[in-house]
């Protein structure tokens, strides 16, 4: 997952209204959005590969979204794949405080990441650059593949949109929020981040939608929970930037 817009609390409809891209190299094999035959209570996408997810919720509320973090010197060799940690979080019952403090002791273990995690009343934000781990506060946020709320260009310009579309709306229309994510405007040169990737590829990966001929934007979910618990989830899937399909699913949280 490499965009993660979201709003979260003091908002008198929803707690939590999320708009998020996944993206990844196009070869690598994924299935869209389900409830997991071996674990009934998680609703997410799955990476076939390291069996784990970037975004997912379970029907009791709790709920996980990562991103990397992008560091081209990274060695990724003999490193965990990164998506178990939603996987694990969603499956655990621990407390996501007591969860995030012990996946503290071992967070070197994986390549560089961004985590959210938590449940629609309370999210904490978690990396392991910084060995940041605290709470998100109310309002609207954005996270790519640098800090939470890094004014990249393609976090701003997100974050931007979706406070403007809260503030003009009581309800939601998950494809105004779609439309929102398949932004491919690149931004101007002397805005980009330098990553340490070179500017063309910088160019090529500050849309909101990314499309490169091997890498770019896999799927978009809209997660919206309401003041009464009731969760919205649709996931619209994407190849080599052509829409292939769509997946809604409605249900009441259990708790």
């Amino acid at each position: 997952m490499c965009l993660i817009n979201f709003h979260f609390g003091n908002h008198p409809n929803y707690k939590l209204i999320m708009a998020a891209n996944r993206d990844e190299f196009y070869k690598r094999p994924t299935a869209s959005a389900d409830f997991w035959e071996d674990h009934p209570n998680i609703l997410a996408g799955r990476d076939l590969e390291g069996m784990g997810t970037w975004l997912g919720i379970t029907k009791d509320g709790r709920i996980a979204a990562l991103t990397n973090y992008r560091n081209p010197n990274e060695e990724p060799h003999h490193k965990k794949s990164r998506g178990h940690i939603v996987r694990d979080f969603l499956k655990s019952s621990t407390p996501p405080a007591d969860f995030l403090t012990q996946l503290q002791q071992g967070n070197k273990s994986y390549g560089g990441f961004n985590l959210i995690a938590g449940n629609p009343d309370q999210l904490f934000y978690c990396n392991n650059i910084r060995d940041d781990f605290y709470p998100v506060t109310a309002g609207t946020h954005a996270l790519s593949n640098a800090f939470l709320d890094t004014p990249w260009p393609k976090t701003m310009k997100g974050k931007a949109e979706l406070g403007n579309y809260i503030r003009n709306n009581q309800s939601f229309s998950a494809d105004a929020l779609f439309k929102m994510l398949s932004n491919a405007e690149e931004a101007d040169d002397d805005r980009l981040p330098d990553t340490g990737v070179g500017l063309e590829l910088e160019r090529k990966l500050s849309p909101l939608f990314i499309k490169t001929p091997v890498y770019g934007t896999r799927c978009s979910t809209v997660l919206l929970v309401d003041k009464k618990n009731h969760v919205t989830f649709v996931e619209r899937t994407y190849q080599q930037g052509n829409f292939e399909g769509e997946k809604r699913f409605s249900f009441q949280l259990t708790n």
